[in-house]
C-alpha cells in the first residue's frame, strides 16, 4: 500500500486517470536499470526517482569531470572526482529517500550485465558508445526485458523503445546493425546540454509508461530530434527476421 506521505508526494501524478493509485503502486514495486549516468542518465535517474520508481539500479564506472557539468545535471561542482554512481546516489537520496538505489560502480561484463538485466523490469540505455549499446541490447533480448534507448550528439537526438516481449518489436541491432567504427562521442563532436536533457526526459517518460502501464510506448518507431530547427520526425522501424540478435534461428 501507499503511505500517507507517498500519497501526498505523488499526488500530482496520481490525479492522472492513466496513473491513479494502481499505477503508482506499480511504480513503487518496479525496478529499473540505468546504464550510464551522464547527460542522458542524469534526467532519467532524477525523474524516475522523483516519480517513485521503487528500485533504481545505477551502472557507471566513470568519475565526474569538470567538463561533464555543462549537461550532466545530476552532478555538481562538489562531485568532481567522485564516481558518477556515488554522486548520483547522493543526489537521488536527497530527492527521494524512500526508494532503493543499487550501485554498479564497475564496467558490466557479459555475466554481470545479464544478471543486472534479469534483476529489473526495464532497462534504459543512456551510454555513449556503440559497443555498450550492442551489449545491453543483446542482454535485453536474451532476458526478454524492454529496452529504452536514447542518443544525442551535436544538435541531433534520437529515441526508441525495443520490447522483445512483443513479436512485432525490432531490437537495437535490427535498426543499427554493426554500427560504425568511426562513431564519434560528445567529447569529440560536442553536444548542447538541453538536448540530452530532452532525450533523457523522454526516456524517463517511456519508462513510466511501461512500468505504470499506460499510453503507447515508442515500439517500432524511431523519434528523430533536430535541435537546430526544433523539429521532430518519426520513422517506422520493422523487425528484421534475419537479425543475428533477435531473429528466428535457421537450421
Amino acid at each position: 500500500m501507499l503511505t500517507d506521505q507517498e500519497l501526498l508526494r505523488y499526488s500530482r501524478q496520481i490525479l492522472l486517470q492513466y496513473v491513479d493509485i494502481d499505477g503508482q503502486l506499480r511504480l513503487k514495486n518496479a525496478r529499473a536499470l540505468i546504464v550510464g549516468l551522464g547527460g542522458l542518465g542524469a534526467p532519467v535517474a532524477l525523474y524516475l526517482a522523483a516519480a517513485g520508481v521503487g528500485e533504481l539500479h545505477l551502472a557507471d564506472f566513470d568519475t565526474v569531470d569538470l567538463t561533464n557539468l555543462q549537461r550532466q545535471i545530476i552532478h555538481d561542482t562538489d562531485s568532481v572526482g567522485q564516481t558518477k554512481v556515488d554522486s548520483a546516489v547522493r543526489r537521488l537520496t536527497a530527492i527521494n529517500p524512500d526508494i532503493s538505489l543499487i550501485p554498479h560502480r564497475r564496467a558490466l561484463d557479459a555475466d554481470s550485465l545479464a544478471a543486472a538485466v534479469a534483476a529489473v523490469d526495464v532497462v534504459l540505455d543512456c551510454s555513449d558508445n556503440f559497443a555498450t549499446r550492442e551489449a545491453v541490447n543483446a542482454a535485453c533480448v536474451a532476458g526478454a526485458k524492454p529496452l529504452i534507448s536514447g542518443a544525442a550528439i551535436r544538435l541531433e537526438g534520437q529515441l526508441s523503445v525495443f520490447d522483445p516481449r512483443r513479436a512485432d518489436s525490432p531490437c537495437y541491432h535490427c535498426l543499427y546493425g554493426h554500427g560504425s567504427d568511426t562513431e564519434l562521442t560528445c567529447s569529440e563532436a560536442g553536444v548542447v546540454g538541453p538536448l540530452v536533457g530532452l532525450v533523457g526526459s523522454l526516456q524517463a517518460l517511456e519508462a513510466l509508461k511501461l512500468l505504470a502501464g499506460f499510453g503507447e510506448p515508442l515500439v517500432g518507431r524511431l523519434l528523430l530530434i533536430d535541435a537546430l530547427t526544433t523539429r521532430f520526425r518519426e520513422l517506422r522501424v520493422k523487425r528484421d527476421p534475419g537479425c543475428s540478435v533477435c531473429g528466428t534461428p535457421h537450421g
